[in-house]
């Protein structure tokens, strides 16, 4: 591509006590080989230096700069923040989280490919999350694939999802359309996002890994797989957006299934117990998705649960003291990652 022709990139990495690994992030911006870009680190009332980090390298780089939230902001609203950074001439805007980084050929890639294909609005491409390449499933070539299409295989199982935000690039406009961006009542809603988005445009997809996603404490390998949020946040995408995809008969199915996963789960940690501030996050959000909270339901799902160890005791426990993990809902959602704050506890 004529670099004089490139069109500009706006990156912004959203950053909270992100220090540990702030600098592996910038240095992979700055290691792009597309280099018409300009990058907004926006620090979220950090405490462990990262902005000092960042302001070193603005000084250093005229295309970087550092904003600072004047107050402590959750994790979405400070993501919506972050996105109302990107440049009016921006053409692509790219989220590159603290903690993960992009590979040299990312933003090369990523534009070539949504240049030569005008319907795309959102580009993804393999993923390495620690030593396990994501995001797999489309069969080659497949560089443009419908939006409709792509989201009915995904709600039905059938193909990979989009993992994080850090893995895709945004057409800018779509970004500017809706302010706020992401939907802040939402944790998984960078997925939803997306969801909205393909209604009105396509997937583009590079077949090469080009980005890099952390997993430590505080990710949703961790968190989400113990309390469960991405099956309220499936449901309520589902009952969003599922009848844009589906037709009535597999909208059904996939919220049949959903439930049958959702109610499994709790049933294993019913044998383990938790406390009323676990049972009263998933009532309230079976509630609010207007499905209801059914005990019959949890009872049926605990027995079936007690059962299947019985019959397979060895593999049972091993199984049963992950509290059932999220393996058998649809991983590209279960994949989001939640950020905590330095107790733990989300934000």
């Amino acid at each position: 591509m004529n670099a004089e022709a490139e069109p500009l990139v706006s990156i912004v990495t959203p950053v909270y006590n992100g220090a540990e690994h702030l600098v592996e992030c910038i240095e992979s911006v700055l290691a792009q080989s597309y280099q018409n870009w300009d990058y907004t680190i926006l620090d979220n009332c950090s405490t462990d230096g990262s902005a000092q980090i960042a302001r070193r390298y603005a000084a250093k780089d005229a295309r970087i700069h550092i904003k600072e939230n004047q107050a402590f902001l959750r994790v979405i609203p400070n993501h919506n923040v972050a996105l109302r950074q990107v440049s009016p001439q921006a053409k692509y805007c790219k989220l590159v989280f603290a903690d993960d980084w992009i590979f040299p050929r990312c933003l090369e890639q990523m534009v070539a490919l949504a240049e030569e294909q005008p319907t795309v609005g959102i580009v993804a491409a393999f993923s390495l999350q620690e030593r396990e390449v994501t995001l797999t499933g489309l069969p080659y070539p497949s560089r443009c694939v419908a939006g409709r299409e792509i989201g009915r295989q995904i709600f039905m199982g059938r193909i990979f999802g989009f993992g994080s935000a850090n893995c895709v690039l945004y057409r800018a406009d779509l970004i500017r359309s809706q302010d706020p961006f992401y939907n802040e009542s939402n944790i998984h809603a960078d997925t939803e996002a997306i969801f909205a988005l393909l209604k009105t445009c396509d997937l583009g997809f590079v077949h090469e890994v080009l980005t890099f996603t952390r997993l430590r404490a505080g990710s949703l390998s961790t968190i989400s797989g113990d309390i469960g949020t991405g099956y309220g946040g499936m449901l309520h995408i589902l009952r969003k957006h599922g009848p844009d995809y589906l037709n009535p008969a597999e909208l059904q199915t996939c919220l049949d299934q959903l439930l049958a996963e959702h109610y499994s789960f709790l049933g294993k940690n019913l044998i383990f117990g938790r406390d009323r501030k676990f049972w009263d996050l998933h009532k309230k959000k079976l509630i609010e998705e207007g499905v209801g909270f059914s005990m019959t339901q949890l009872a049926r799902a605990t027995l079936n649960v007690l059962f299947t160890a019985a019959l397979n005791p060895r593999d049972a426990i091993e199984k049963l003291h992950k509290r059932g993990g999220l393996s058998h809902v649809r991983p590209w959602l279960l994949r989001r990652r939640i950020r905590t704050n330095t107790q733990g506890k989300l934000v």
